[in-house]
């Protein structure tokens, strides 16, 4: 069930990711957004909660008050047809195979195919690509993130922070920078990172992945596990084919 809420006393962005990460702790919360224009608060319950354990979690975010709205009633999420899986993650299929078949070209130009020098330039796509889009709206990725990402959710700044390690990472596996530590704080950064989405998958909560930022409303599933696992395994294969 889904439910809308009018919630005052929100005064920036870092407001918003407070609010939602509270609420997103409640154990039969699975998804809620929160916004700052019209402050309402659209949230999915695996069962009905009262406004008072709300507003106790909220009371940990801050000094905000929510209130229903419209009876409270939203809408329900509407049930996943037969090619729906394929439309929801056709963005991210795609620019998998983008990435692939680019890096593929390359090494088909060089006239043979060497995984230790394909792997770096698969990767450097991947940041280069992934870090763009988060980019383009870096304060809507950072919210977002900080509704399941162990650090983002203590400290919002993480978020920032996050989008520009991709892109460091991406330009440091373009130019061949000092592999080890590169590969390093890759499988650091994405080690960490996979914590909170196989939280949130094991879960079953229905959120928003951020891996896209704002610009496409990707659900958090497997295929979320599989990008971050990937990058770790990249990253300790060309670790251990250093020594």
């Amino acid at each position: 069930m889904t439910h809308t809420y009018n919630i005052t006393g929100m005064t920036c962005g870092n407001c918003v990711a407070k609010a939602k990460s509270k609420l997103l702790m409640l154990g039969d919360v699975s998804e809620a957004e929160v916004q700052l224009e019209a402050p309402q608060a659209t949230i999915t319950m695996q069962k009905h909660i009262p406004v008072s354990l709300l507003q106790d979690a909220l009371n940990k975010a801050g000094n905000y008050t929510i209130t229903e709205a419209d009876g409270g009633m939203h809408h329900a999420i509407p049930a996943e047809g037969p090619g729906s899986w394929l439309t929801t993650y056709k963005p991210i299929l795609l620019i998998g195979a983008y990435i692939t078949g680019i890096t593929l070209l390359i090494e088909a130009v060089r006239g043979s195919f060497h995984w230790h020098m394909w792997m770096p330039n698969f990767m450097a796509g991947f940041f280069l690509v992934f870090s763009f889009f988060k980019l383009l709206n870096l304060k809507g990725f950072a919210e977002s993130y900080s509704s399941y990402d162990i650090i983002a959710k203590k400290w919002l700044g993480w978020g920032y922070v996050y989008a520009f390690i991709e892109l460091g990472l991406g330009i440091a596996f373009l130019l061949n920078f000092n592999p080890l530590i590169t590969n390093a704080v890759t499988f650091v950064v994405m080690s960490i990172s996979i914590i909170g989405v196989l939280q949130s998958v094991l879960n079953k909560r229905e959120i928003q992945c951020a891996c896209l930022g704002a610009v496409f409303n990707l659900p958090m599933s497997t295929v979320t596990i599989i990008e971050d696992a990937l990058m770790i395994a990249m990253s300790g294969v060309m670790i251990l084919s250093l020594y």
